[in-house]
This record gives C-alpha cells, sequence and structure tokens, in this order.
C-alpha cells in the first residue's frame, strides 16, 4: 500500500477593503501545467465535492495536494492542485471566473450543468433568482464593513506610528536580513514568487491554515508587533533580499489589505517568517519592544475605542458572511434534488483515470 500523501491547505481569494480579490493565477503556472480542469456550473452542481473527492483519491495513492479554499466558506473548495503531476482542477465560475487560456493544449472544460434537470430548476425559477440576488446585496454590504475597518485598522496603525521608534526598527531589519543571508550562495536563476492569502474572513470568523503551509518548515520565525510597527515592511524586505539572491519565495498576505504581508517562506533555505500568532512560541522579532508607552497612552482612550469598533465591523463581516452562507445552501437545496448523480459519478471515474495517465 503506497505511503499516503500530504495535504496543503491554501487561500487563493479573500474578502478584502477592497471587493474580492484574487491570486488564482498563482494556483499553478499554466505553461508549466500539464493539465488544467476548469469546473463551470451553477451553485449545487458539486465542483467542490468533486474536486475534493478526486483529491483524496490522490492523496490515499500517494500524492502530495493543495486543496485551495473558499475565502467565504472553508468548506468548500476553489482548486485542488497535484504539484508532482502537474495537474490542477479550478472552479472557473464568479466571483473568480477564469476560462481556459490554452485550450485542447492544456485546458479542459468540465461542464456539471449538463448534469442537472432543468425542468426540475424551472419551477424553483423565483426562489433561485431571489436567492441569487440577495447573496449580491449581502456581499456589498460585506465589503462596505470590510472598507469601514480598514480605516479604522489605519487610524489604529497612525496611532501606534507616532509612539514607533523606526530608526531601531529599520537596525533590527538589517540585522535580520544579515543574519539570515550574509552566508547564503546567491542562485544562479530567476526567484520565482507566489502570492496567496494567508487567512481570509469567512462565515466562521478569521481562519487560517498556516499549519499546512508553515509548520513543516525547520526553522520558524514569529514577528511580533502591534498594527503600524512595520510587520509587513519586514516581511517585504526579507522576500525582496531572497529573490534577489535568487530563491524562490511564497508570500502569503493580509486578507483586509491584500497588499500586506503576514507571512513570507523560503523553501528551499527552511525557513519562514510570521506574523501568524499560532507560532509565536518560536523564536519571536518583537517590534513592540520600539514603542514609547509614554506616547502611546496619550492616545490610550482613542486607541481602545479604535480596537473596540475595529473588532464590532470584522464581527458584522462574519455575521453577514453567515447570511451568505444559509443563502448558499438554500441555493443548493434547489440543485442538489435535480442533478444527476449517477452520471457525475461515472465523469469523477473518469477524470480520475485521465489524471493517472500522467503518472
Amino acid at each position: 500500500m503506497p505511503h499516503r500523501g500530504s495535504i496543503k491547505r491554501l487561500l487563493p481569494g479573500g474578502n478584502t477593503s477592497i471587493g474580492f480579490y484574487s491570486y488564482f493565477q498563482n494556483i499553478i503556472d499554466l505553461k508549466k501545467a500539464n493539465k488544467v480542469f476548469f469546473f463551470k456550473g451553477g451553485p449545487g452542481t458539486g465542483k467542490s465535492s468533486m474536486m475534493k473527492k478526486i483529491g483524496h483519491v490522490m492523496e490515499e495513492k500517494g500524492y502530495d495536494i493543495e486543496f485551495h479554499h473558499c475565502s467565504a466558506d472553508p468548506d468548500s473548495i476553489d482548486a485542488v492542485v497535484i504539484p508532482k503531476l502537474k495537474i490542477v482542477m479550478i472552479d472557473g465560475t464568479a466571483p473568480h471566473v477564469m476560462d481556459p487560456k490554452y485550450p485542447g493544449a492544456i485546458d479542459t472544460i468540465i461542464h456539471l450543468g449538463e448534469y442537472w434537470q432543468e425542468e426540475g430548476l424551472r419551477e424553483k425559477r423565483k426562489e433561485i433568482i431571489e436567492s441569487i440576488d440577495e447573496n449580491g446585496k449581502i456581499y456589498k454590504r460585506v465589503y462596505k464593513y470590510l472598507a469601514a475597518a480598514k480605516l479604522i485598522h489605519d487610524d489604529m496603525e497612525w496611532t501606534y506610528n507616532q509612539a514607533m521608534d523606526f530608526l531601531k526598527v529599520n537596525q533590527l531589519t538589517k540585522k535580520v536580513i544579515e543574519r539570515f543571508f550574509r552566508d547564503i550562495k546567491e542562485q544562479d536563476k530567476i526567484a520565482a514568487e507566489r502570492h496567496l492569502f494567508g487567512s481570509a474572513y469567512t462565515h466562521l470568523g478569521h481562519i487560517d491554515f498556516a499549519e499546512t503551509y508553515i509548520g513543516d518548515i525547520k526553522n520558524i520565525y514569529y514577528i511580533k508587533g502591534a498594527p503600524g510597527t512595520g510587520k509587513s515592511t519586514l516581511l517585504d524586505k526579507i522576500a525582496r533580499k531572497a529573490t534577489e539572491n535568487g530563491y524562490d519565495i511564497e508570500i502569503y498576505h493580509e486578507p483586509l489589505e491584500p497588499d500586506k504581508i503576514e507571512s513570507v517562506v523560503i523553501p528551499e533555505l527552511e525557513l519562514a517568517f510570521t506574523t501568524n500568532s499560532k507560532f509565536k512560541g518560536k523564536e519571536t522579532f518583537n517590534l513592540n519592544q520600539f514603542i514609547s508607552y509614554e506616547k502611546l497612552n496619550k492616545y490610550k482612550d482613542e486607541l481602545e475605542y479604535s480596537e473596540a469598533l475595529f473588532k464590532q465591523l470584522i464581527d458584522d463581516v462574519a455575521y453577514n458572511l453567515k447570511r451568505t452562507k444559509k443563502n448558499h445552501d438554500y441555493i443548493e437545496d434547489y440543485y442538489v434534488p435535480n442533478l444527476r448523480f449517477e452520471e457525475i459519478d461515472i465523469l469523477r471515474e473518469q477524470l480520475i483515470e485521465e489524471i493517472l495517465t500522467y503518472r
């Protein structure tokens, strides 16, 4: 019996302060892929279930798998990658609409809408339209709350900025970079960058799967700091130094502000630097040590108010995403009874057979 593969859980898209933001182009380099399956079809047509089932079959056969989770509903899958075979399955429907770039040569469309019974769905036409439209309205509200939360977070960052000694932050940054790259041999290649989200705002709250993409790294370092203390800037400088030396990097971004960085992983050097508190027991670079609490205390009341307001807005985001989840489940209830699952099961077995031809 083959050794079971491992599963890395990632987030290619996010609900952010600027709306839905996609790093789907980083799921796989399409030019290097052997095969890309684009799954099309409405909610409840089984796209996520099929991808998960195929992924678990390949995991049981000994292949390492990447599950790319939906940012709103982490139980759902937006993509599955089998790195060794260079094969990917992607949900190509809204909001992360993707279409084949190299049709026939690399890409294939799998349309699960071919397996539904339209007459049954037409009977629920009114309910389906109302539910889908309502979800669109709720998401607009979610993005307004996230935009408001960013403004409050900006205020928190500004407050800490007033109390920071950034000269010392810069000095620490230089020491960190010198420590890890002084004796590192430069690689004779152009480094590749892979950008994804490090966490997500979901109906379950703020979640991440960092233990699956950082946990196995040999050397993990925790970057501690309040908002505005320079954590993202420090991580960006580490990432830039690694790529200058020719090392591939994985950059995991914050969901509130996609430009900001939560974690940097340098697989070839077995190095990871992260702001994720799951790793606060690791060796720590503490940027809070450069805060003047005498200056910060002048803004104590304002800061506490902003922190409470920010938490309330993020709680409102989770509440509304729970509403979209409930609505989505209603929509699926209309589709599920009208699907020909026996034919979908046959299709899944055919896809597994095709995937295994790339061994």
